[in-house]
């Protein structure tokens, strides 16, 4: 009977490692993901101001321009939600 202890013993000691293994590698993969993330964030508000800089650029450019191109946007704006309103009824 000692033998067959000893042996399950070791068995359990044995799992017990392979879950600590397999515990360590999930650990590091979740924060490799979370470093991952944390960067493309960063990359992506970098580039979102490097972008609105841009835009205040050209705006100040070409005003009358920009004010064009504001002004249609709000005439295709109202168009399309005028069209859908009246499609609803």
């Amino acid at each position: 009977m000692p033998a067959d202890l000893s042996e399950v013993t070791s068995t359990v000691e044995d799992a017990l490692r392979e879950v600590s293994k397999i515990k360590t590698m999930v650990t590091e993969a979740v924060e490799d993901g979370v470093k991952t993330a944390v960067k493309a964030i960063k990359q992506g508000r970098y580039a979102a101001e490097d972008m609105i800089g841009e835009a205040r650029h050209t705006v100040k450019r070409n005003p009358l321009q920009a004010m064009g191109i504001v002004f249609a946007a709000g005439v295709l704006t109202g168009a399309v939600v005028a069209w859908i309103g009246t499609r609803r009824d």
